[in-house]
């Protein structure tokens, strides 16, 4: 994914290893011996709202991480152990492969209830998946549209037309007809939009504001940018539900405040703060001070994370080469990661593959220097004819983004580029920036795999043709439409041994960075601060947030 987002992985049998490779170490409490307490309200303290919670329209980590308390994945991941292990969630297993991993069969369980008593059918899952393809319902990940067949033609379900692919042969059983095959298949439907929605409690485009419950915990208010109130679901069951507990009573999601000042606030652990928690990062100008702060090592959740922070440069706008080279070689990554936290937020990046995901090599084509290299730079200008170019820039209107975009501005001037910046609203910048009727010519990104695989990373954001066939989710913020790079994505999707694919995608990495499509930034750890009186949280290796689905509070 984008943006404390996530992607998609494909080889199931290289995860634990690439996860045993970044699984963070420790400073997060787990549930530990015995019963954990119940009761109490767990306060969340985020900088904006999520960006979405209907579960087929969320691509982003909090976002995903919340519905989590709410919705049920037909899989999902058991993280109480060394490495995360892949389980059936509404599914009673991992699902069946047949006819070559094109036909996949889940059988659901029984005993799963919606927040009004009534249960959970393959009916309302069917019909869920069937919401992806609704132009009304954007934002999402692109693999339904991608892999069950008929998928490209359909436009959803609001007009009463089914999915044929999608077959339901009686209340428990779910047949998927994929028109490739896809042996980890079932990994990506442990993504919230393969989860139920029942179709009489359907709003269209506000689900956000009433997503249906069949998790431990069910939305008792909502108001959008200001807070989001979860109490339990009375109809969930621990006996039905292999991956969450429901230890609160309450979570009280709260958003608006300056991520610096809630930042202060857990720290202080005074009042609420105690028994809060953020999911945003913690802020650059505190994370240094936070990280290697003793006192509070107990409660700092430093995750790595399988992606990368990055600026993209619009291919289609900046169309000289010679231009984006020189913006490459004149970006200040040490002001960059300045703005960011510092060392703490990560190493300097120099491919878009970061360090442990499987594709990865190293290579640098620019700056040796993270401080870059303004002559090489200057000359690469000369070359183009030292054009007086204007550039816009989006960022999230916060003051991280604000201290990042500043230190790009005074970068570019050096090279005769007058750089002015667009701060978004950090509620809906993805919506935004991934419509291509919203173009910049640099855009911000940061990009979180859902596995540490290379085919869920860089086919997302660099296959060209999805600018055309998901022109309100593009994730090709580089709008990079290189033929030779689009070949290169088809060609590693068909290799089915996993040193070649590997090999593959590490030189299809090598490839867009030749296109200078964008400026790797930081490999991100991603930091987030608890109270004193929180247990049982996790770290969730797989979206590198704090993993709620156990926590309690201490009486």
């Amino acid at each position: 994914m984008t943006r404390r987002t996530r992607t998609f992985s494909l080889m199931a049998t290289t995860v634990a290893i690439a996860l045993g490779a970044t699984a963070c170490g420790g400073s997060s409490s787990t549930t530990g011996s015995g019963s954990p307490a119940k009761g109490g309200t767990l306060t969340i303290l985020n900088d904006a709202d999520y960006n979405h919670i209907d579960p087929q329209r969320t691509y982003t980590t909090e976002g995903s991480s919340m519905d989590y308390e709410i919705v049920r994945t037909l899989t999902g991941w058991d993280e109480t152990g060394a490495h995360p292990k892949l389980v059936g969630d509404l599914a009673t297993d991992t699902g069946t492969p047949s006819k070559g991993a094109t036909v996949w069969t889940f059988h659901l369980r029984h005993g799963v209830k919606w927040q009004d008593g009534t249960d959970v059918t393959a009916q309302d899952v069917k019909y869920g998946v069937e919401r992806f393809f609704s132009p009304d319902i954007n934002g999402g990940p692109p693999y339904a549209s991608q892999w069950l067949v008929g998928g490209s033609s359909y436009k959803g379900p609001f007009k009463g037309k089914q999915l044929d692919s999608i077959q339901t042969p009686d209340k428990y059983t779910l047949v998927f007809h994929l028109n490739q095959p896809v042996a980890d298949f079932n990994e990506t439907t442990t993504m919230t939009g393969w989860s139920a929605v029942p179709k009489a409690h359907d709003t269209g485009a506000t689900y956000d504001l009433h997503v249906w419950s069949d998790g431990p915990y069910m939305i008792k208010s909502y108001s959008h940018g200001k807070e989001l109130v979860l109490v339990r679901n009375k109809y969930w069951s621990r006996s039905t539900d292999p991956i969450r507990e429901q230890n609160v009573n309450e979570f009280d999601a709260k958003f608006g405040q300056d991520q610096s000042a809630i930042d202060q606030q857990i720290k202080s652990d005074a009042g609420t703060g105690q028994t809060a928690i953020t999911q945003t990062p913690i802020a650059g100008s505190d994370l240094t001070t936070i990280a290697n702060d003793p006192s509070l090592k107990s409660r700092f959740y430093k995750i790595p994370a399988p992606g990368i922070n990055y600026m993209a440069i619009n291919t289609g706008r900046v169309k000289d080469i010679r231009v984006r080279e020189a913006i490459e070689d004149a970006v200040d990554k040490t002001t960059v990661r300045g703005a960011f936290g510092g060392s703490a937020y990560g190493d300097y990046a120099t491919s878009v593959l970061a360090p442990g995901i499987d594709g990865h090599k190293n290579f640098n084509l620019y700056s040796t220097n993270p401080a870059g290299d303004l002559a090489k730079a200057k000359a690469l200008m000369k070359q183009a004819g030292n054009p007086k170019l204007t550039m816009s820039l989006s960022v999230e209107n916060i003051p991280t983004h604000e201290h990042f975009a500043d230190a790009v501005k005074t970068a570019l001037a050096k090279i005769g580029i007058t750089v002015n910046i667009s701060p978004l609203d950090k509620n809906n910048y993805f919506s935004i920036v991934d419509n291509v009727k919203n173009q910049y010519d640099l855009t911000w990104g940061d990009w979180i795999a859902d596995w540490p695989n290379a085919s869920t990373i860089l086919p997302i954001l660099f296959d060209g043709r999805q600018m055309k066939t998901l022109p309100q989710s593009n994730n090709n913020l580089a709008y990079l439409n290189d033929p030779e790079v689009n070949a290169q994505i088809d060609k590693a999707a068909k290799t089915t041994d996993i040193n070649q694919a590997n090999a593959a995608y590490g030189a299809l990495d090598e490839q867009v960075m030749k296109d200078a499509a964008v400026v790797p930034l930081m490999y991100m750890n991603f930091s987030d601060l608890g109270g004193s009186k929180i247990g049982g949280v996790i770290d969730d290796t797989i979206m590198a947030e704090p993993s709620l689905v156990h926590v309690y509070v201490k009486s």
